[in-house]
């Protein structure tokens, strides 16, 4: 959603498609009305759960929201009301159960990048065999 924070979701894919589509369309706006720096995840977060709660989980968005900016890396969960917690890891959908039970064996606060993408691949893999839901599609 901006050069420097990723966002995926589970639930409706048009609801998670386009409700990303706004915030990155408003986050660009942003950097454009403040002299082009770079977003900060946070910013992201409230965007994303303010524009959540309104709906009341209405819009079936269920995000993780990651990225790295002038403080640090950041991990967010942001359920479809509008909720969200801030962690060092997460899972959100169907499969959730199955992958976080991957971060939970495999995840050190010392990982190497190279280690910590095995990691995230072996719980999407985990999380998608383990759940009917999962839909096949992973980008």
């Amino acid at each position: 959603i901006a050069p420097n924070i990723y966002c995926c979701g589970a639930g409706t894919a048009a609801d998670t498609e386009k409700t990303t589509e706004l915030i990155s369309s408003q986050l660009e706006l942003l950097r454009m009305n403040t002299g082009g720096s770079q977003s900060r995840v946070v910013t992201a977060c409230t965007m994303l759960k303010r524009m959540l709660f309104r709906y009341q989980g209405h819009v079936s968005a269920a995000l993780v929201l990651g990225g790295c900016d002038v403080n640090g890396p950041h991990v967010y969960q942001i359920y479809p009301h509008g909720s969200t917690g801030k962690l060092p890891y997460t899972t959100m959908g169907s499969g959730s159960l199955a992958a976080m039970s991957v971060f939970e064996t495999g995840w050190s606060e010392d990982m190497s990048e190279e280690e910590a993408v095995a990691l995230v691949k072996r719980a999407i893999m985990a999380g998608g065999w383990n759940d009917f839901g999962f839909g096949s599609n992973c980008d």
